[in-house]
Parts: structure tokens; C-alpha cells; sequence
């Protein structure tokens, strides 16, 4: 049998020898490929919608954020979570196939694209080595430029646990939807490791090219960031609105009762309007910490900064 990730880098290569052959011309230069990799609660989600919002402008310029495939569980989203799904799975034919879909929506005018899930950094970990070789494959057949938004240690790494209580429990997850306290949490490696910010840079320049990582300080408002670096912001536009808005620990509490009852995940998600409105109700109530200071010691011990 075939190695799936020789298979992978020679179907795309094939579909890209057109535009190769341009390039050699020198009418073309290597695409450019823009993925956004998070971090998680970095505004990611709105800068998603504002991108997938933008299609048409960005189309004017040359810059495509490609539709999903028709067939993908939720063709309509404005991320694209099969890169890090089919990564994770190692299903290298469908990653091939979301690729030919790309390349299918290229325009002669086309010279970058941008993909965008914030599931990038958060499975990295959990990549098999074909998976990481088949990004070594984009990095010759493209010219990558990995972005990716890192907050505060301790202010992340919160709302991370936050967002981690909220999703719906996941068999091969250790930390999603459980009633876990923050303290036990960070003893997880699958969760602590999110906080090696270098470890995460230092891996993709090795993978991809010591120049293909751009790595920001994250400020709160990416989607004015992203709108200046692609030639879309205006002197008249406001700050973004945020798409997700962090739930307060008295709200996680009671998310972690819920989670003591492995409810199923769309039984959760029927509660979530009431417990959003339990959240704005005990907004004035509540302004303690979920990290404790023991706990805030280790985080501060653990993480791996990296320098901007």
C-alpha cells in the first residue's frame, strides 16, 4: 500500500503543476498560504466571521477564504475545522479532498489564501507524524505563513479551562465537559501543554520554515489587526464586537454540576441559552478568579513565553 502521505503530496503537487508552470514563467508567484491557527480565545471566532463576511472584498484583492466542502458536516461555517480534524485522524484523503475544493475555487488573479481554525493549536499535540509531514508537503507546494495570537499565560489558560467545561464531553478528550476544578486540570498534560507557546513555534519553524511562523501579542480586537495587514480597514471602523463571550465562574460552577451528569452533547446545548442568561444575571455578583494562587504559581512555573 501506498504511503499515505507520498500519495498526498503527489495528487496536490499534480493539481498545482499548472500554476507551477506559471510560476516558472515568472507570470506567477508560489501561492501564498495563510493559516490562522488561534490560539483558542483570541477572538478567533470573530475574526472567522468577519473573513467569511469579507469573501467578496477579499476575492477583489486576490485573497480567497474558501467556502467547505458541500458535503462537510457544517458546510456553512465561517472556520475550517477539517484541517485540524482530518489531521488529527490522520485521513489524509480527505484532507487531499478539502484541498482540491480550494483549488477548484482559485481564480488566475488568486495569490493567497487564508484558512482559519483556532483547532490548529488546540489538537497540535494530538497530530500523528504522517499528519505533520503532510504539513511539510504544504510548506514546498505553497509559500506558508503560520499565524497565530498568544495571550497572557494566566488569562488564557482560564478562559481555556472555561471553554473546556463548556464543550460536550469527547471520549478521546480528557478535559471536555468534565467536573473538574481548574487545580485538577492543569495536572492534565493534554491540557497543560497549551501553555508551550515556544514549544508550539519552535515545531512549526522546524516543520514548515524558520520564517513561515509569524507569531502576535494578542491586544483584543485581532479582526482590526487581520483588516490592516490584508488592505481591508478604514479610518471609520469601530472596535469588533466579541462573537464568544467568556461565561463568569459562578456560570462554570454550575456547568460543572451539568457535566457530574455526562449529559449529551445536544441536551447541552438546549441548557446553554439559560445558563447565558443565569451568566448575564449574576454578571454583577461575580469577579472572583477560577485559578487559585497555588495553581496560579504552576501556571506561571509551566508556561513557555515566547518573545515578540
Amino acid at each position: 500500500m501506498n504511503d499515505p502521505t507520498v500519495h498526498f503530496t503527489h495528487e496536490l503537487a499534480t493539481q498545482l503543476k499548472p500554476l507551477e508552470q506559471l510560476s516558472a514563467q515568472g507570470k506567477v508567484q508560489k501561492i501564498k498560504l495563510i493559516i490562522h491557527a488561534g490560539t483558542p480565545k483570541t477572538g478567533t471566532t470573530s475574526l472567522q466571521t468577519y473573513l467569511d463576511k469579507k469573501q467578496r472584498k477579499l476575492r477583489g484583492k486576490g485573497i480567497l477564504y474558501p467556502h467547505n466542502l458541500a458535503e462537510s458536516n457544517n458546510p456553512a461555517a465561517p472556520k475550517h475545522q477539517w484541517f485540524e480534524k482530518n489531521l488529527v485522524s490522520a485521513h489524509l484523503e480527505n484532507f487531499l479532498a478539502n484541498f482540491t475544493h480550494i483549488i477548484s475555487q482559485l481564480k488566475p488573479d488568486t495569490h493567497t489564501i487564508i484558512l482559519s481554525s483556532e483547532g490548529i493549536y488546540n489538537y497540535w499535540w494530538d497530530f500523528p507524524g504522517e499528519s505533520k509531514e503532510a504539513l511539510r508537503t504544504l510548506s514546498q507546494l505553497f509559500d506558508v505563513d503560520l499565524w497565530v495570537w498568544f495571550r497572557e499565560p494566566l488569562g488564557f489558560i482560564e478562559s481555556y479551562y472555561k471553554q473546556c467545561i463548556r464543550n460536550p464531553q469527547v471520549a478521546s478528550n480528557p478535559c471536555y465537559g468534565k467536573d473538574l476544578s481548574f487545580a485538577e486540570m492543569l495536572h492534565i498534560p493534554w491540557f497543560s501543554k497549551h501553555l508551550d507557546y515556544q514549544g508550539f513555534v519552535t515545531e512549526c519553524q522546524t516543520l514548515l520554515g524558520e520564517n513561515s511562523v509569524s507569531a502576535f501579542q494578542y491586544k483584543g480586537d485581532v479582526v482590526q489587526e487581520v483588516a490592516h495587514k490584508l488592505g481591508l480597514a478604514t479610518t471609520h471602523d469601530n472596535p469588533t464586537p466579541r462573537q464568544n463571550n467568556s461565561l463568569n465562574s459562578a456560570s462554570i460552577k454550575l456547568l460543572k454540576t451539568l457535566n457530574h451528569y455526562n449529559i449529551k452533547a445536544k441536551d447541552k446545548e438546549l441548557l446553554m441559552p439559560h445558563l447565558k442568561e443565569i451568566n448575564g444575571l449574576l454578571g454583577r455578583y461575580v469577579n472572583d478568579s477560577l485559578i487559585d494562587d497555588i495553581s496560579r504559581d504552576q501556571v506561571l512555573m509551566i508556561a513557555n513565553p515566547v518573545t515578540f
